[in-house]
């Protein structure tokens, strides 16, 4: 897996590592951190598919009431999905930013060919 990854890096960047080792620590760690972010992508959407829609629609019509403990009951599983969307999209954002940044050369001492 880890030759064809060389190779096509190689094609398209035409751009050779100065190790191997370093190679192929830029390629584990790149890999590690798409997985990452795929799960947390998959993560917030499930998450967000789960999440009841804040408008009342055509309950307000009917005048539906609510007691106290079902209001609260949904309010704090509510508030429970709401953090969990927000700390899977912080996740993912801090890491598209670190695997951005993994991408300069600079970093891995890349010599252009």
């Amino acid at each position: 897996m880890f030759d064809s990854m060389r190779m096509l890096s190689n094609l398209l960047v035409g751009e050779s590592f100065p190790s191997q080792a370093a190679e192929t620590t830029y390629h584990v760690i790149c890999l590690i951190l798409l997985v990452a972010m795929l799960i947390c992508a998959v993560a917030a959407i499930v998450i967000v598919l789960f999440q009841p829609g804040n408008s009342t629609g055509i309950d307000a019509l009917g005048g539906s009431s609510e007691t106290f403990f079902g209001k609260n009951k949904g309010r704090s599983m509510e508030s429970k999905m709401k953090k969990w969307t927000i700390i899977c999209l912080v996740t993912l954002a801090v890491l598209a930013i670190i695997f951005f940044i993994l991408q300069l050369n600079a970093i891995w001492g890349i010599i252009p060919d």
